[in-house]
């Protein structure tokens, strides 16, 4: 954190603010804390993720239940939901279409580790969409980038990989390598990671073409593995013409490109690469694919699948180390199919990208008023408002743009206003059920945050 991430605020005034709403959220959440306190007992740090406990509150929130744009917590509280699980819920909680196939699944059997008829019909689903003619299923977006960089790996004999600084691909392990004063350095967060992950991890810049062709000059790595717009250390976009360029160089040095859009698939139907005409030689797709339900996908061209398959009969006998006994079971690909045939719709992204624009627009104005050097990024249905005048160019910047304290702070007090967004940065996501009056609610909760931490004129 700098100085510049406060510019124009009263500090002493907003951590003052910050004890008030504390103060608060224990007032309002008795019944959540109760339950926080039985959790501890059993699980390990009290949640059953540790990343719950990153929303900054005193203590875990717990929820009754979720239907459309709306969370209700165990206290009865109706919050507006734009972290809408992280993407994972990108098209409302419990969307009808979705929840009609569980229900008619759930007495049909869940996993038999063996194809259903969904099975085909969502491969032939998600090929249209996506201009990919050959796919498999994983159980998260993590496992999908895992196994499409093991047979791609496979598939060219090369064992390095290529990320852009500060990228978030799930847990993978060959993802954790930050560039540190112009060097590759293994993430010290990471735990239990026994081997040099920069043996086999190239890490160049966000819109760097000539570091990108440098580092693949080589000929030795396999892959790039790149969200489109990288999202998990706030918004970074592409520069005009950056993937653009980017590809025929890539190409040009042997190695294939994964466009992992399980965030911005918030751009469109195709997600980001059909949007911007891009054309990657694999894609994966996680967290919202099913409506929320675990599960994954990914797709290859047909030269990739090609020589995949020629990797794996060529291959002695035994596991291949890709797949789990859940992969692609029954309950998934109901969801799957539901979720890409009724849910994620042109219609769905029409009503999500026009309100998204609006939100963003009204939070634009809110920085101005309030006179504070931050700015709005929009990919499709995702918006964030970064501490920072302009747009960050790469991981780098972005990262030094981050400020927890802060962020926690503006978050509770959106949770104590019944509005909820996403505790990781300021990212916020409309889904089909949103509406303009839930979009008001946000922009006014927002506007009294603001006005509490502010300079006064």
């Amino acid at each position: 954190m700098t100085t510049h991430q406060r510019s124009g605020l009263d500090w002493p005034r907003a951590q003052a603010f910050l004890t008030r709403e504390r103060d608060a959220y224990v007032q309002r959440n008795p019944t959540s804390a109760t339950l926080a306190a039985q959790a501890s007992a059993h699980l390990l740090f009290g949640v059953p993720l540790h990343w719950m406990n990153d929303w900054g509150t005193p203590f875990a929130l717990h929820v009754d239940h979720a239907s459309g744009a709306v969370v209700t917590d165990v206290d009865g509280h109706a919050l507006v939901d734009f972290c809408l699980g992280d993407t994972g819920a990108m098209f409302g909680h419990a969307p009808a279409p979705v929840a009609a196939a569980l229900v008619q699944q759930a007495t049909r059997g869940y996993t038999t580790m063996l194809a259903t008829a969904d099975a085909a019909a969502v491969g032939q689903l998600l090929s249209a969409r996506f201009d990919l003619p050959f796919w498999q299923f994983a159980m998260s977006a993590t496992d999908a980038n895992r196994y499409t960089v093991r047979w791609i790996r496979a598939a060219t004999g090369r064992k390095k990989i290529l990320v852009f600084n500060g990228c978030y691909h799930g847990t993978i392990e060959d993802v954790f390598v930050d560039l540190v004063d112009g060097q590759p350095v293994q993430r010290d967060s990471l735990l239990g990671q026994v081997h040099d992950l920069t043996e086999h991890t190239v890490v160049v810049e966000f819109n760097d073409l000539a570091a990108l062709d440098a580092a693949l000059a080589g000929g030795d790595v396999a892959c790039v593995l790149a969200e489109p717009v990288m999202t998990n250390i706030g918004m970074v976009l592409p520069d005009p013409g950056f993937w653009e360029q980017a590809q025929p160089i890539i190409r040009r040095h042997g190695t294939l490109l994964v466009m992992d859009e399980t965030h911005t698939i918030s751009s469109g139907p195709g997600g980001y690469a059909q949007a911007h005409g891009l054309t990657p030689d694999a894609l994966v797709l996680g967290k919202p694919v099913g409506g929320g339900v675990p599960c994954a996908v990914y797709g290859m061209s047909a030269d990739l699948a090609a020589r995949a398959v020629r990797a794996k009969h060529e291959a002695p006998p035994g596991h291949s180390g890709i797949g789990t006994t859940l992969t692609g079971n029954m309950l998934a690909m109901a969801a799957m199919r539901a979720s890409l045939a009724e849910v994620m719709t042109p219609g769905a992204y029409e009503h999500m990208l026009a309100l998204a624009a609006r939100l963003a627009d009204g939070i634009r104005q809110l920085i101005a008023r309030h006179r504070l050097p931050w700015c709005v990024t929009q990919v499709g249905a995702r918006t964030e408002f970064q501490f920072c005048a302009t747009p960050p160019h790469n991981g780098s910047e972005a990262g030094a743009l981050l400020d927890p304290e802060l962020e926690h702070l503006i978050h509770l007090g959106l949770l104590n206003r019944g509005v909820m967004i996403t505790p990781f940065h300021n990212m916020m996501l409309v889904c089909p059920a949103t509406t303009v009056d839930h979009v008001a609610q946000l922009l006014g909760a927002l506007d009294e945050v603001l006005a509490a931490i502010v300079i006064r004129p």
